[in-house]
């Protein structure tokens, strides 16, 4: 019997000690995503698809494309700031415990369904641009009737209306609520999962058809297009030795698909294969889930690196704009007025005016004498 109970005690310590070096590793992973990983790239992220906005709706810049890209540029700056929140949340957390956990009670249910809703936006906006290329690519007989501003302008707000519906039931997946805390003897603010997402009838098909909208049916659908788009680049290429611009613009888009397959399928995996949630679950999953979010951030706030690589119209446009040309003329301006001073002060501007001095003299010396006296 006393063996009996011993073996219990030590299985009881191996799993507490199991679960706190989980605990460890949530811990861990929070901080170096959260208050490293975040702010850095939230703060890229922000600047880079502000300034993508900016140069993309000048009037130079109005295609159907650039429709979608601009769209695109404000769901994931919706992304960024949702992200960048959690990160003021952590910060708080670790500096003031009190006021971080009343950020984390009141934020988290609301921040939840702005991440969802401005995936699953992502998701489709990007499909939307690569069923565009692919018209433009593989059907271009097809490419006017079905490739202008005003049906990009339409399809952009449909699906920006349509993942706002579709995601509102994330709004009331957790709920806030006020308990008294023995240890710190404070009340604290704990977020639970609501009654409603509690019922299996509901929350196992809602997550699957979300997570289905969200990233299996886009991954599934951007596999084939950016394939057909690669080979039907390949062909047109093999004709066409030098690439065009249409081209150029056409492997910036395949590679923005392509950041968007790499970056998406961990989540999709998490949320499919593993059918984990997010705060209600275990610190493994929860350190897991801090990873894989990462990496939708990193998919939200590159587009502006493959804009500028790619896209030659784009960086004409940005440099127009942020004055960078007029940055170079100032700077050639006051090298100039540099190098005169230096030369002033050293002492070469006296040396060459000496030399015209004597010059003239000499000149005035060799000049025919035309006085009759002399």
């Amino acid at each position: 019997m006393e063996a009996a109970n011993t073996t219990d005690m030590d299985t009881v310590g191996e799993v507490n000690k199991t679960l706190e070096e989980y605990e460890q590793f949530y811990l861990n992973a929070q901080f170096a995503t959260g208050l490293v990983f975040y702010p850095l790239l939230c703060t890229f992220g922000f600047l880079g698809n502000v300034m993508s906005i900016i140069v993309m709706s000048r009037k130079s810049m109005r295609t159907s494309t650039n429709m979608y890209l601009i769209t695109l540029g404000v769901a994931d700056t919706v992304k960024i700031l949702n992200d960048f929140l959690y990160f003021i949340v952590i910060l708080c957390l670790r500096v003031d415990p009190l006021t971080g956990n009343k950020a984390m009670g009141l934020l988290y249910p609301y921040c939840h369904y702005l991440l969802n809703m401005s995936l699953c936006a992502s998701a489709w906006l990007t499909v939307s641009v690569a069923v565009e290329r692919y018209i433009f690519i593989c059907m271009p007989t097809k490419a006017k009737e079905y490739c202008n501003l005003a049906r990009a302008k339409i399809v952009s707000v449909a699906v920006f209306l349509s993942v706002i519906v579709i995601s509102l039931p994330f709004a009331f997946r957790y709920k806030t609520t006020l308990k008294f805390n023995n240890a710190s003897n404070t009340e604290m603010y704990e977020v639970e999962v609501n009654n409603l997402w509690q019922n299996p009838h509901f929350s196992v098909p809602f997550n699957w058809i979300h997570t289905c909208l969200r990233t299996v049916i886009p991954l599934i659908i951007l596999t084939f297009l950016n394939t057909s788009i690669v080979l039907g680049l390949r062909r047109s290429r093999a004709a066409n030795k030098r690439p065009s611009a249409k081209q150029k613009i056409t492997i910036m888009l395949v590679s923005i698909v392509i950041i968007f397959l790499v970056c998406v399928t961990p989540d999709a995996i998490m949320s499919t294969a593993f059918g984990l949630g997010y705060y209600e679950e275990s610190y493994l999953a929860r350190g897991v889930r801090e990873i894989t979010d990462s990496f939708l951030l990193i998919n939200s706030a590159v587009n502006f690196i493959p804009y500028c690589i790619f896209n030659k119209h784009f960086r004409r446009t940005f440099l127009g704009i942020f004055g960078v040309k007029m940055f170079n003329k100032l700077s050639r301006s006051s090298i100039a007025e540099t190098t005169r001073d230096n030369l002033r002060n050293s002492g070469i501007q006296t040396v060459m005016e000496t030399k015209l001095l004597l010059s003239s003299e000499s000149a005035t010396l060799c000049a025919p004498n035309n006085n009759p006296g002399g």
